[in-house]
This record gives structure tokens, sequence and C-alpha cells, in this order.
């Protein structure tokens, strides 16, 4: 707990005042969007991801040059301060909201009781990865998305963008699985009762 109560202090205004905020939003607003507009996830889908998290990287290093070295590249990092397990824990927890919020906006079983329910599933989800990112920026810049974080390693690749690069990768898969398990076994478990 020691030095951990400058973070309670400062919380996220260890940043410019609209940082976390302002990129909490962004993400937010954006997957609002995409899940609006996109269906169905297939092995394409997960290329066409990785590659446009390169592309992406890309171009923000082409327009920001000097911004971009001095940042790091937009490469994740745990924070100093915190153990690869809070990094760790916090990537797990963050998709974990995440991905149970996107099986209960688009459960099949809510649809047929609740008909506005899909045209409202993207703003649950929205709101999710903007809560998710005002929680973890200050951890680890928040990943939950392997494919953004890839993107951003590649790109910058430097050193610190691949020391702790694996939490990336297992923390969002150990959380998407957990919300599976969560969904189908304890959420689905629970009869839902009818509006009649």
């Amino acid at each position: 707990m020691e030095g951990k109560e400058e973070d309670v202090n400062l919380g996220a205004n260890r940043y410019s005042e609209r940082q976390p905020l302002g990129i909490a939003w962004s993400f937010g607003g954006m997957i609002f969007a995409l899940v609006y507009c996109t269906a169905g996830i297939s092995v394409w889908y997960i290329v066409m991801q990785c590659l446009g998290a390169i592309c992406g990287a890309g171009v923000v290093k082409g327009f920001q040059t000097s911004q971009y070295q001095l940042l790091g590249g937009g490469a994740n990092v745990v924070a100093h301060g915190y153990t690869k397990g809070s990094g760790l824990g916090a990537e797990i927890i963050g998709t974990f909201v995440l991905v149970y919020t996107v099986f209960s906006a688009t459960d099949a079983k809510r649809n047929a009781r609740d008909s506005h329910v899909p045209i409202l599933a993207p703003l649950p989800i929205g709101f999710a990865v903007f809560l998710v990112h005002l929680a973890t920026i200050p951890i680890t810049g928040t990943g939950i998305n392997p494919a953004r974080s890839l993107g951003a390693a590649i790109i910058y690749n430097k050193g610190h963008a691949w020391h702790d690069h694996w939490i990336f990768w297992v923390g969002p898969f150990i959380g998407a699985a957990l919300a599976a398990l969560y969904h189908v076994v304890v959420i689905r478990a629970i009869p839902f009762k009818s509006k009649s």
C-alpha cells in the first residue's frame, strides 16, 4: 500500500487535465459506432484488426513524430509504481467488464424479450469501453484489445514496448474467457421471467 496514497490523491490528474477523459470518450464513442456497424467475428476480422492497428499506429507516427516519440508510441506498458500482477489484473478485469457487457447487450434471450435491445446494444458497450479506459489508463494505458497493443508495439519497436507485452495478450484472453464462462454458466442458467 505504500506509495499508493499518491495515486489516490492524484488519480487521473497525473496527466494533463483532459487526457484520460478525452481518450476514454474517444474510444467509447468509436466503439459505439463500430459495434453498430459491424457484425460477426472471423479469422479475417482478427487479421484485419491487427493490420488496421499497425497502419493506425504508423499514421499517428507519421503525423505526430515528436509527440509520438515523447509518449512512447502509444505502446502499452505497466505504469511505474504498479506491479506486473496489477497490470495483468487490470487487463483481465477491464476485458471481463467489456466482454460481459457485449454478451449481455447482445444476448438473444434478451433480444426475444426486449425488442429495443438490438438497437441500443452499442450504447452500453461504448459506455463500458469509456469506463474501462477511465479505470485502466493510469495502470496500463488500457490494452483490452491485443490488436491495439500489437500495432503500437510493432511500429514503436523499442525495448519498453515489448517488456510487458505478454500482459496485453494474456490479460484480455483470460478476461474474455472468464466473461464467456460467467455468461454461459451463471447468467444463462438463470431463467428470465416473461412480461406476461
